[in-house]
């Protein structure tokens, strides 16, 4: 009898709660959820858990209170009478994708464009439940579209902010309409940087990215400051190496190969070679000087994104996904089509680069260390989409569904600090889910087949915020 009052206690309290959480989302938002139950089992799924442990079949999940109440085999597991089941026979369950380099700022060869609207729906439509902006075109924008998820008036990932580019050097060309130059806070003096560091942690960035330009000197001030407010930094870098950041404190390091000028035969300090990628197609990925980077960064505990999706882009290899073509506005597109077309000058070097950044990662993740998934969207890149791609190109590379979805979760959140609550699929956890159906592990492509995220548990309709992009991105 104290069971059962137990379970109607809980059940109750649950109930409560579920009901005013639905309470809070906006009717823009309730629009797309598809599942919204005080109890939830997903019954006879596969289910890859993101710890890198073995698959396990016919397992039953039951989502109580926003978060992962049970996880079992079908059938051991209790599921509480007031659950509404879903029998999901054929179904595969992840972790929702924690992306570590997912910009709301899209661009083509014409236009640099902050998608307020379309970036957060089609991650969240992805599975990407979680991403690191890393670097605003519109900083204030971001932490806008922050505030409107998180108080349920519009759909989309849970954000970690990285405020503006951090570099140094001057402006680029103010006359080239392809250029970053408002991406960008260019920094001169190590006060500067510990100023701009102090602004943007007061408006609300968690995270900072440092930029090709940046010296050691600036680089070290932003790295000192933020670490003084808690926060961490991250780098796409060039002027200065992989080692060198790495020896200064920094958190993570962007882009893997070829951001990394450890390699370059006439590297000067605090410059960035105009012919930054020389020797990286015939670079020996066995070699001392290649491991000796990994090194460094595996006692330092730094971590290291993968951004295949848009490297497979460059080397003109991608496939054309039809989603793609449908989302993106029709102006976009043909400057998207445009751009690809135009590789093909420099195809067969950067297909060599291609495999190259591929190896350096596989052997990165060889040796030990912490690689996390990546969509930055470009071109025919779409956020969420690259996301995916991300995945299939990680399996196709040799790793296993199970390492390959720990990397797009687990150890996205665990460099966030927020692996105690997301990242797993674990008892206690929050409720941030991906229902696919079909098998990843089998068939990688069957990742474009989501049917339900789950966020908070409440499970939102894939297709339909896919649907609600249509034609726009690009433009909003």
């Amino acid at each position: 009898m104290r069971a059962l009052m137990v379970v109607l206690a809980t059940v109750t309290l649950v109930g409560r709660a579920s009901a005013q959480r639905a309470a809070s989302l906006s009717p823009t938002v309730r629009e797309v959820v598809s599942v919204d139950a005080p109890v939830v089992a997903l019954t006879h799924v596969r289910v890859i858990d993101g710890t890198g442990g073995p698959i396990a079949n016919d397992q039953t999940v039951v989502i109580a209170n926003g978060r992962i109440q049970a996880v079992g085999r079908t059938g051991a597991v209790q599921v509480p009478g007031a659950a509404r089941v879903l029998d999901l026979s054929g179904h595969t369950v992840f972790p929702g994708f924690v992306g570590m380099h997912d910009h709301i700022v899209y661009e083509t060869t014409n236009r640099i464009v902050s998608l307020g609207f379309s970036a957060p729906r089609l991650y969240f439509a992805s599975g990407v439940t979680t991403i690191k902006t890393t670097g605003a075109a519109d900083p204030y924008g971001e932490i806008n579209i922050k505030r409107e998820i998180d108080q349920g008036r519009s759909p989309g990932p849970r954000m970690h902010l990285a405020g503006p580019h951090i570099t140094g050097g001057r402006p680029w060309d103010l006359g080239n309409p392809g250029n970053r130059v408002l991406w960008m806070r260019h920094v001169s003096t190590p006060e500067e940087a510990r100023r701009v560091v102090d602004y943007w942690a007061d408006e609300g960035a968690t995270f900072f990215k440092v930029y090709t330009d940046i010296s050691r000197r600036e680089l070290a001030a932003v790295i000192d400051q933020a670490h003084k407010r808690g926060l961490k930094v991250s780098g796409h870098l060039c002027s200065v190496t992989f080692r060198e950041a790495v020896a200064l404190g920094i958190d993570l390091l962007e882009h893997g190969l070829t951001a990394n000028t450890d390699y370059h035969p006439r590297k000067v300090p605090d410059v960035c070679p105009p012919d930054r990628a020389a020797g990286l197609a015939e670079l020996d990925l066995t070699s001392e000087a290649v491991k000796a980077t990994f090194r460094d960064m595996m006692a330092k505990g730094v971590g290291m994104t993968s951004n295949l999706a848009g490297a497979e882009l460059a080397a003109n290899l991608a496939p054309m996904d039809e989603r793609v073509v449908v989302a993106l506005s029709p102006e976009t597109l043909a400057e998207a089509l445009a751009a690809r077309a135009n590789i093909a000058a420099t195809q067969a070097e950067a297909r060599q680069l291609f495999k190259q950044r591929v190896r350096y990662e596989m052997e990165f993740v060889k040796a030990g260390g912490l690689l996390m998934g990546a969509s930055d969207p470009n071109g025919l890149n779409l956020p969420g989409f690259g996301d995916q791609r991300e995945f299939e190109l990680l399996v196709q590379a040799g790793l296993t569904p199970a390492q390959v979805v720990q990397i797009m979760s687990a150890n996205g959140a665990k460099v966030l600090g927020v692996l105690d609550s997301l990242g797993t699929v674990t008892q206690g956890k929050l409720a941030d889910l991906i229902v696919i159906q079909g098998d990843p592990a089998t068939n990688p492509a069957d990742i474009k087949r989501i049917t339900i995220v789950f966020k908070d548990g409440v499970g939102y309709d894939s297709a339909k915020l896919i649907a609600s992009v249509r034609g726009l991105v690009g433009v909003r």
